[in-house]
């Protein structure tokens, strides 16, 4: 790891905006080649995916509010999603006793079967991607992150 120059630390404010610079910079890369694994190993997206990942999470399914809320996008996102997965007999939806109109959304054992290939895979591409760093280095930033993470939602 490179050490801070002198000029760094006379200047905080200018190296935490090249620092979130490079991370997003790294985060859209390692999206983008998530992205493209997806679409040429399994014909899916990264929305599709992170709905399963959500989905498998969560054993007993979802309300639609509650997956949105999970995965932080509005319903009528994951609406035409989960409409694709249903159709695909990827997922199903359960009515939920006592609501009419509400329903729990779960995957389905073939939904169950394709999501660990695919998390299989997305593993391993992570594991690529990352390579460098070993697994105290990819700790240590994790908790930093964690950290920082923590910090940003208190100051909301």
């Amino acid at each position: 790891m490179t050490r801070p120059n002198r000029k760094s630390a006379e200047n905080p404010s200018k190296e935490r905006l090249r620092l979130w610079l490079r991370l997003l910079k790294l985060s859209r890369g390692i999206e983008a080649q998530l992205r493209a694994n997806l679409r040429r190993e399994f014909d899916s997206t990264l929305p599709r995916f992170d709905v399963m990942a959500a989905l498998s999470r969560h054993k007993d399914g979802l309300k639609m509010s509650q997956l949105s809320g999970v995965l932080r996008v509005s319903n009528g996102n994951v609406t035409g999603i989960v409409d694709r997965l249903v159709e695909e007999g990827l997922v199903m939806r359960v009515a939920v006793e006592g609501d009419r109109r509400a329903s729990l959304v779960r995957l389905t054992r073939k939904g169950q079967a394709d999501f660990a290939t695919q998390a299989a895979a997305h593993q391993g591409w992570i594991d690529e991607m990352l390579g460098a760093l070993g697994a105290t280095e990819a700790a240590a930033i994790g908790a930093r992150m964690d950290e920082l993470m923590t910090a940003l939602d208190e100051g909301k």
